[in-house]
């Protein structure tokens, strides 16, 4: 399955959306390439489209996007102004920019969901603060931006304090507990579902649904199931009761290359068809395909909400997925930000609708000439309406006319443009001559292949002229951290969990010293004791901070190795390593010092072909008996050295990585301590 997926996508490919290849194949393998989505070789004669104003279809829910799958957004928080308020318009404020409807954001565990771990809000049960992690702080800023922006809670793993495991009373107390942090900060969240891509309990849901009515949050939504398939709906349909419980069904990756799937008992069913986590775009290369996506979805399946994975690429490229989002902006130490035609080709469409709009199904199709397209119309007496045209499957111009009828409007269409595959910001979100209507009350235009055109009767809209960002620039050397001036409980800057907790705290004195020693000094300490309900599986906690260009340079930190435990010191991190049948599911590759309480050390590298070598290992003279230990490794072209305490340990050659980042680990879930953190040029 992942070689078919490759085959159509040509790039790397997460395990979720090889997943949603099987459903795909098995609803749709008898119609995977409607006839009229073949491309032409010539240009075509006009198509004739009438636009009924009486016309009927689904609602339109709105055009979203995700954060979450661990620490997407992670980076953005940490963005100068005033270039993280522009990054903020560009995906919320509408007829701005991407102008999002919907924001999906993960509710954290503590546990890595793909690209890091998010802080969970109630690590015991009896615990809850509503202050940690950045997700409050980005749905205020998207409601700030736009009030009737709709909000979707979803977990990927959960805490390991749950009696009962992930479906039981104790994450729907969780998750209750969540809404009531959402409330405290203002906001009110409109869906919420179950786990991601994880299966389903239907009694879960059940149970779920009667204690938010019971608790006063009836008006949230529950989506079911936030996976691939659409055996769910065919669940709900044979199950009065999990049916009565649900309200959307959510669906993960329903379109292969160039069909979405659907099913009948999906479309049976009195409910919204969500596509609640799609896309999986480069923000760069990516708008061919999503273009296709946010068509093919209602045309082929009926979906009428598209929510993108993931909203930004703001993490680091050392982790997976690089380049997927809306925008670019993984450089917080300079501001620099990148936009790109995926962007502005959801702006094709959420600038000029609204969720609560309805589809007009008869104006509602494929294209003669390759390609697709939706048209959408506002409520009320005197409704506006948008038509959205995509031509990926096109090979040669086509010329299409729109008819309106009815109560539509007949005066001018305004004409917005983007050519998908170029680099060129002059080419996308085109504003165009305005479009009127013929002798026989026709509007005509000339669609070019490989573009989205938008006409509507909405006025607005803004170019896609960017506030020029600054230039991208290596992070500064030397970085030094020593986590004094934060708030306890803080997340430091720059520094990103792939998995577990490190957040600011109070140093612990060492053994040797007084009560009173060190009592004004904070440390990053890692908090997660307990092994969380993982949705990936790394193996034990891990944060990253730097740049993964460094090269020649020198790593220092003092760290508290944890009684019985092993802390680790990594440097020259490159990429994040599947390793997939070695019960090690994920690791980073690049080189760590690793030292135990007991004194024994080794100096490893993990190798792109997902071996394990040690350099050099030994024993200290003495165990580190919990007083902080100096940790430091060096890099200067193939020569790598590494120190405990100012004492040599090792001195090796080896060629496998010239560049990275660094990192700190421990080897258990333990509340290992770090301080005075730094990296100095070589």
């Amino acid at each position: 399955m992942l070689h078919t997926w490759r085959r159509l996508f040509g790039r790397r490919t997460p395990r979720r959306a090889v997943w949603a290849v099987g459903a795909v194949v098995t609803a749709c393998v008898a119609t995977l390439v409607p006839p009229t989505a073949v491309a032409a070789t010539e240009a075509t004669a006009s198509q004739h489209i009438t636009v009924d104003g009486n016309g009927t279809g689904r609602v339109f829910d709105g055009v979203g996007a995700i954060s979450g799958g661990g620490g997407t957004s992670r980076l953005l928080v940490d963005y100068p102004e005033p270039q993280r308020d522009q990054i903020l318009d560009y995906l919320f404020k509408p007829g701005y920019g991407a102008g999002l409807q919907i924001l999906k954001v993960e509710i954290g565990s503590d546990t890595n969901s793909s690209n890091g771990a998010e802080p969970s809000h109630m690590r015991t049960p009896t615990e809850v603060n509503c202050n940690r992690g950045y997700e409050w702080w980005l749905m205020e800023q998207a409601q700030k931006r736009n009030p009737d922006i709709r909000f979707y809670g979803l977990e990927w793993g959960a805490p390991g304090w749950f009696s009962g495991g992930f479906w039981s009373a104790d994450n729907i107390r969780y998750l209750t507990a969540w809404l009531g942090c959402a409330r405290q900060h203002g906001l009110n969240i409109d869906y919420l579902g179950g786990w991601n891509e994880k299966g389903w309990d239907a009694a879960w849901y059940e149970q779920l649904k009667a204690a938010l009515v019971r608790e006063g949050y009836g008006r949230v939504k529950i989506v079911a199931a936030d996976n691939a398939g659409w055996q769910v709906a065919t669940d709900m349909k044979n199950d009065p009761a999990f049916d009565q419980a649900t309200d959307v069904v959510g669906i993960h990756y329903p379109c292969s290359a160039v069909h979405c799937s659907s099913s009948a008992d999906a479309l049976s069913l009195d409910k919204p068809l969500f596509a609640s986590e799609s896309g999986w775009n480069n923000y760069l290369t990516g708008a061919t395909r999503l273009a296709a996506e946010m068509n093919h979805e209602y045309v082929d399946s009926r979906i009428t909400a598209f929510i993108n994975w993931p909203a930004v690429y703001a993490w680091y490229p050392t982790v997976q997925m690089q380049g997927s989002g809306l925008l670019r902006a993984d450089e917080p130490w300079t501001g620099h930000y990148e936009l790109g035609p995926t962007l502005w080709t959801v702006a094709q469409t959420a600038q000029f609708t609204h969720p609560g709009w309805s589809y007009i199904d008869s104006a509602s199709g494929y294209l003669d000439g390759g390609g697709t397209y939706v048209t959408l119309r506002s409520p009320g007496q005197r409704p506006q309406y948008t038509t959205v045209f995509e031509t990926t499957g096109a090979s040669a111009p086509q010329s299409v006319e729109l008819a309106p009828t009815g109560p539509l409007p007949h005066g001018t269409l305004h004409r917005w443009s983007t050519t998908l595959e170029s680099t060129d910001p002059a080419d996308w979100f085109v504003h165009g001559a305005d479009v009127h209507a013929g002798a026989d009350g026709g509007y005509g235009v000339t669609l070019q292949p490989g573009t989205v055109t938008t006409l509507t009767t909405v006025a607005g809209g803004k170019s896609a002229a960017a506030a020029k960002a600054p230039a991208s620039q290596p992070m500064a050397l030397p970085y030094r951290e020593s986590f004094d001036g934060y708030r306890t409980g803080a997340t430091p800057r720059y520094v990103s969990d792939m998995e577990g907790a490190f957040q600011v705290a109070p140093c612990s004195p060492d053994p040797q010293d007084g009560a009173a020693a060190r009592k004004h000094d904070q440390c990053l300490q890692q908090v997660i004791t307990t092994k969380p309900i993982q949705w990936a599986r790394v193996p034990s906690p891990l944060t990253l901070v730097g740049d993964a260009t460094w090269g020649d340079y020198a790593v220092s930190v003092k760290a508290r190795i944890p009684q019985g435990g092993t802390t680790s010191l990594l440097g020259r991190v490159v990429n994040q390593l599947n390793l997939v049948g070695t019960g090690r599911v994920t690791a980073w590759e690049g080189y760590s010092l690793k030292v135990s309480d007991s004194g024994d050390w080794s100096l490893e590298v993990l190798a792109p072909d997902k071996s394990t070598r040690v350099l050099a290992s030994g024993t200290l003279p003495e165990p580190v008996d919990g007083a902080l230990t100096g940790l430091r490794l060096s890099f200067s072209g193939s020569r790598i050295t590494a120190e405990v305490n100012g004492t040599a340990l090792a001195d090796v050659t080896d060629t496998t990585y010239s560049q990275g980042q660094v990192g700190l680990g421990l080897g258990s879930y333990a509340a290992g301590q770090f301080d005075d953190l730094a990296v100095t040029a070589q």
